[in-house]
């Protein structure tokens, strides 16, 4: 009983040659290929998604200092005018 579950343990030999031979990786080209095309495609669309958020951030960001240049030149205003 215990060399027959230590038999379906071992990994027939022939399946370990053939996995690594040269046949069955030269098919798989273009599936990498393609694997590679689908990366690059999701790291564009990441990294437009990340300029979009970017560019959102930046347009309020000049806002905030635009309301605060505002704020800043009417203190002024008002000081000088108190002088």
């Amino acid at each position: 009983m215990l060399a027959r579950i230590a038999a379906l343990k071992r990994v027939p030999v022939a399946a370990v040659r053939y996995s690594s031979g040269g046949t069955v990786n030269s098919g798989s080209k273009g599936f990498k290929d393609k694997e590679g095309a689908q990366e690059n495609e999701y790291a564009r669309r990441q990294e437009a998604e990340q300029l979009r958020k970017l560019r959102v951030e930046i347009e309020r960001k000049k806002r905030e200092l635009e309301d605060l240049q505002k704020e800043h030149d009417a203190e002024v205003q008002k000081h000088d005018s108190k002088l």
